[in-house]
């Protein structure tokens, strides 16, 4: 074995015997100076094989794979180069930007006795340049820290300031993309005028108003069935045949062609499942080494803090802590992380998914065959727990309609999507060019699919599956279904504001799918038992008249003629999903319970009048869902222990 002592680590362990043949690999001097602080000489030659394998630095390989801490790489790391560790009474500077510095790992430090100018977190080649440079750069005020200490260092200095971008960066900008604002004095006025004057009208000629509102209502609801029908005719695979590939030689060249990819899995009360979204990131198979994963959590939510702190993270999974601050939702926690993303491309996860451990590479292989206005990709979400009750059941069937029928049948149109609310692949610096997500609007998915089609950007289909669970209690499911249907009301709010300019911007069949997407979901949904009501007594009047439709006049046999054919096409724009939805997903047994539909989307139409409510009582309030309490999520033996760090879990070998 060759080795040096130099402080710049030239030299060190640049080659090693360490076969019986006498053979000597070398060893980068990046890493062959922690032969001297713990790290074996096989962890180090695993370490460099790796790097290349990854396309990755050597300390970035031995840091993913586990080899050692990074508080304890960076304590080397400094003793070896002679620069100090950022002392813990000395501040950064409040004032410098956040997420800038935290990326570039290079922060300035508030004025301090020991005149230390900057704090620096160096990864990647620059740790290697560090080595090089060291005695000079410790002469010149710098201090050493870890990017994850950087991190929060950073991040509790400007609290206030992230705690304001992360909730008004949009609507700040741009008020008419926000729902913080709520609905504007046009709207209030013009849904005054048209209630007074559909009012007075009603009372002068009744009849003639009542069928003007069911021709337009009628218009929407065949427009919905039409887009829901045409989705059914599109065959789409529920797995990609096909092993996901960028070129010909993928395999000869290794994993070096992938990019950084970031995940952000905010977590609030969440204590259940930590275990279980740590171990599935953990399993995901690419380059451990090219995972940039940050968990969220809240300032004030001690017992998420406490259960994090019992863990011993990878050092590939950061966890930030969102500032205090309103509102209390998710997509504020996602804004606080997007602004520190590291990957070319990054997707938002639910703590208690298990998405395929291929889906990040069937992402990226699907980014790259697709063009550059496809800006996002959803994958196939899967309920898991549907033997849970009757509720979980219809759960997974509306799952399977939505996720392997419409969306993919939507995607394949050219139409935009309903974004589910995990599972959204997105490149990283469209997401940023558009300000991430509304803050203020609870269902922050749907938003975002609106404004991505406004500007331009097209939403593709992934197959690519993760498992959810679904509430089993009625309460739990109703006060989820009731967020989830107020935020698509605060969908239609924002984006009728001027409906003239969104209409120019979607185009016509963008505003046809925003219409039955947005729109549609929320009048049919309010109106579905009136309409379902009217539906029976109309049907029973037929059979009563021996299947005659009476009618006084020419606009009566239109109209109910009009009805029949709504009410009809609407049965089998609403079965027709799940039936296919089931066919490719399985299991067959679910047909059974596909007669229970209508009842179900009766306790659908109730959660939509009680989110009504909520927009006008408390519009941003956040209906908190728990996970982990299924029988089946109890049971996953997936517990995120160090021992699951090895290459086979994280990456392929």
């Amino acid at each position: 074995m060759h080795r040096g002592s130099n402080a710049s680590g030239e030299g060190w362990l640049l080659r090693y015997r360490w076969s019986p043949e006498g053979y000597e690999e070398p060893l980068p001097p990046e890493i062959a100076f922690l032969a001297a602080h713990g790290v074996t000489i096989p962890q180090l030659i695993k370490a460099k094989r790796y790097a290349l394998l990854w396309g990755v630095t050597p300390s970035e390989a031995l840091l993913a794979l586990g080899f050692m801490d990074e508080e304890a790489f960076y304590r080397a790391l400094a003793a070896e180069t002679g620069i100090p560790l950022l002392p813990a009474d000395i501040a950064v500077s409040p004032s410098a930007p956040y997420d800038l510095g935290i990326r570039a790992g290079i922060v300035a430090l508030q004025p301090n006795r020991r005149h230390l100018a900057f704090a620096i977190a160096p990864r990647g080649s620059a740790v290697q340049e560090l080595l090089l440079r060291g005695p000079k750069l410790a002469r010149q005020g710098v201090a050493l820290v870890s990017p994850r200490r950087l991190a929060e260092r950073v991040m509790a200095a400007s609290a206030d300031r992230i705690a304001q971008r992360a909730a008004n960066e949009l609507p700040d900008e741009d008020p008419a993309l926000s729902a913080r604002d709520g609905a504007t004095k046009a709207q209030v006025i013009s849904l005054a005028t048209a209630v007074g004057a559909a009012s007075f009208m009603a009372t002068l000629a009744p009849d003639t108003m009542q069928q003007v509102v069911i021709g337009v209502i009628s218009l929407v609801f065949l427009a919905m069935i039409t887009v829901r029908l045409a989705c059914c005719l599109e065959r789409v695979p529920i797995r990609q045949r096909r092993k996901p590939a960028l070129a010909p030689d993928d395999e000869e060249r290794g994993d070096e062609h992938l990019p950084v990819y970031t995940i952000i899995v905010p977590l609030f009360r969440e204590t259940r499942v930590l275990r279980q979204i740590v171990g599935a990131l953990q399993a995901l198979d690419y380059p451990a080494a090219k995972l940039d994963i940050k968990l969220v959590l809240e300032e004030d939510d001690a017992p998420m803090r406490a259960a994090v702190r019992a863990m011993e993270m990878p050092n590939f999974i950061e966890v930030l802590i969102a500032p205090v601050g309103q509102p209390r939702t998710k997509p504020r926690a996602l804004n606080v992380a997007l602004p520190l993303a590291r990957g070319e491309f990054v997707v938002v996860y639910d703590a208690e998914d298990v998405p395929d451990r291929d889906q990040l590479r069937l992402a990226v292989a699907t980014f790259a065959r697709m063009p550059r206005s496809v800006v996002c990709l959803q994958a196939r979400l899967v309920i898991d727990n549907l033997k849970d009750g009757l509720l979980a059941t219809l759960f997974a069937i509306e799952y399977m309609a939505l996720f392997d029928v419409i969306n993919p049948g939507l995607a394949s149109y050219g139409l935009p999507l309903p974004l589910g609310g995990t599972s959204n692949h997105f490149r990283t610096q469209v997401l940023r060019d558009i300000k991430g997500w509304d803050a203020w609007n609870v269902t922050e998915d749907a938003d975002l699919g609106v404004r991505l089609a406004c500007r331009g950007y097209d939403v593709a289909d992934l197959p690519s599956a993760t498992l959810e669970e679904a509430p089993m209690q009625l309460g739990a499911w109703m006060r989820q279904r009731a967020r989830w249907m107020k935020g698509w009301m605060q969908v239609c709010v924002t984006h009728s504001r001027m409906p003239l300019t969104t209409a120019r911007a979607l185009g016509g069949a963008g505003s046809l799918g925003v219409l039955t997407m947005a729109f549609g979901t929320v009048a049919t949904a309010l109106g579905y038992p009136l309409f379902a009501a009217l539906a029976v007594i109309a049907m029973t009047r037929l059979v009563l008249n021996g299947g005659a439709v009476p009618v006084s006049s020419m606009a009566d046999a239109g109209f109910a003629a009009l009805a029949l054919v709504v009410f009809a096409a609407g049965f089998v724009s609403m079965l027709l999903p799940p039936v296919i939805g089931i066919a490719r997903r399985g299991p067959w047994r679910l047909m059974l319970y596909v007669p229970l539909l209508p009842f179900y989307y009766v306790l659908v139409s109730v959660a939509s009048w009680r989110g009504l409510a909520g927009l006008v009582t408390s519009p941003f309030t956040w209906n908190k869902t728990e996970h982990g309490l299924s029988a089946r999520r109890r049971s996953l033996q997936i517990t995120g222990s160090s021992e699951d760090l090895s290459p086979r879990r994280p990456v392929r070998v």
